[in-house]
């Protein structure tokens, strides 16, 4: 069976509310003749006469008044559809958006985005995820709105991203530890037991590339998977985290930062999110209010030097 036209429902519409085919044909910028063959073509598709002459008009059958409402609101609907989206009406906006982060990002970034979104949109609840592994599925799926992280080979390449800011990593150690005085060498760095972070359980990565200059390896205590867990550990015991600056601000405190003597590449922190979200105006404003809030964190932090600079 064809599928029917649907251009005949705005005709239906115009011509049930104008009950004229003449007027019917002046409003849709029609000839009449051409109206006339429309009528007939809505009438061999519904298998009823819709119109019929009354004395010197036309009358609706008891089939089009019954349709003359439904079309009117199909009709709308579809318009509705068609037109450019409204301005986004903040206050009266309900919805849930599920963000994926690292518990890091959450803890530094966290506070200031959830202070603006409650100001401005109350409706608005944001549901934090842990960042597990780097796939793109729930991006896609739709089960998470938003992601931050470093962008890797599992990141799909449709997938939008923006970056937000530039990390590079430090060395962390709790009050009292032995690298808290003097000078952090390679050697005295590479001495100590460090604990990995690493969500796949490798024990070498970009730290390690960066001392085999010197001919040093790092004596690897314990791997873990998270910042968090890691700086957990450092403040019970002796051993040294190396972890992302500006991602674990809220989570040192308390702890001893250093700059390590040899540092790896830094990384970019992106905001990542599915193309189809792209037009979303809540969404929109969601993605500005997250690059404000890293924006603002990097420049309340940039006058707060790590230890050994300066």
């Amino acid at each position: 069976m064809a599928a029917p036209d649907l251009n005949l429902l705005i005709t239906l519409d115009v011509l049930l509310a104008e009950g004229s085919v003449a007027r019917a044909a002046r409003r849709l910028r029609l000839s009449p003749s051409a109206m006339s063959r429309a009528l007939a073509r809505l009438r061999e598709t519904t298998g009823d006469l819709l119109l019929v002459r009354a004395g010197r008009g036309l009358v609706p059958t008891p089939r089009a008044t019954e349709l003359r409402e439904r079309v009117n609101h199909l009709v709308q609907e579809a318009e509705a559809v068609l037109r450019p989206a409204e301005a986004l009406n903040l206050k009266g906006l309900v919805r849930t958006f599920t963000l994926r982060a690292s518990e890091g990002f959450v803890e530094t970034f966290g506070p200031d985005l959830l202070v603006r979104v409650g100001k401005e949109a109350p409706g608005v609840r944001l549901r934090f995820t842990q960042k597990t592994d780097k796939e793109s599925t729930s991006l896609r799926d739709g089960t998470v709105d938003l992601e931050t992280g470093v962008i890797g080979s599992a990141t799909s390449p449709e997938v939008r991203v923006q970056a937000l800011f530039r990390d590079r990593f430090i060395g962390v150690v709790r009050i009292g530890h032995p690298l808290c005085q003097g000078k952090v060498t390679p050697g005295r760095y590479a001495a100590g037991k460090h604990v990995v972070v690493s969500r796949r359980n490798f024990d070498k990565g970009p730290i390690d590339e960066a001392l085999k200059p010197f001919g040093l390896e790092r004596e690897i205590g314990t791997v873990v998977g998270g910042f968090s867990t890691a700086l957990a550990l450092v403040r019970a015991s002796d051993l040294i985290a190396s972890v992302p600056e500006r991602h674990t601000k809220g989570l040192r405190d308390g702890l001893h930062s250093f700059s390590l003597p040899a540092p790896p590449p830094e990384i970019t922190v992106s905001l990542m999110w599915h193309p189809r979200m792209d037009g979303d105006l809540a969404h929109r404003w969601l993605r500005a209010c997250i690059r404000d809030a890293c924006t603002r964190s990097h420049a309340a932090a940039a006058d707060r030097p790590v230890a050994g600079e300066g």
